[in-house]
This record gives C-alpha cells, structure tokens and sequence, in this order.
C-alpha cells in the first residue's frame, strides 16, 4: 500500500492562498489532506537575483495515480510562474492510513 502514497511539498505566497487551493484540491479529491505550517523563510535565485521571502508551506498527501492530475490543477490555480512541486514517494506508514489517503482521492 505504501508504494502507492506520495507527499507533495509546495509553497504558497500567504496564508489564504494556501488555504483557498489546498481546500479546492482537498473537496475535488485531488490530494486526501493537506497540512499548511504557518510560515517559512525562503532564500533562493530568481531571475539572476537572490531573493528572500516568508511563504507558506504545505504537505499534500494523495495517491500515486493522481499524481499526475493533481500536478496539472495545481499548476493551474498556482499564482506563482514556477510553482514549487516536489514529490516525496512514501516508503512506509500506518496501513490504516494510508488506506484512508487512497479511499479520499478520486
């Protein structure tokens, strides 16, 4: 079963953002949770310049074989030009769980 999970970490420019679209791809069943943490310090290059800011980050967790169609809608209601996306294959959990996760994704 847990080959079958996958968490996605990405980043958000505030609060209600990040609340609006994890609520959007929770209700569509896109994602089967996710968790928003309230506040991260960001350092990285864009555009040749190194830029620093507060973002909001959350952990979505859902089904490998809506990886592909969650990808897709985030990109889409994402306000940032290059959305941080990253994948994170779960190697283990509680069996229980993450047959919930599976079950709440469509």
């Amino acid at each position: 079963m847990a080959e079958k999970i996958v968490l996605i970490l990405s980043t958000f420019p505030d609060r209600e953002t990040a609340h609006r679209i994890s609520n959007q791809l929770v209700t569509e069943k896109f994602a089967a949770c996710a968790n928003i943490l309230p506040a991260v310090e960001s350092i990285y290059r864009w555009k040749d310049k190194i830029e620093t800011g507060s973002e909001i980050l959350v952990f979505f967790k859902l089904s490998e074989d809506r990886q592909s169609a969650f990808q897709e809608k985030l990109r889409s209601l994402h306000p940032y030009e290059v959305p941080e996306m990253i994948f994170v294959p779960v190697s283990s959990g509680l069996p229980k769980y993450l047959r919930w996760v599976v079950e709440n994704c469509g």
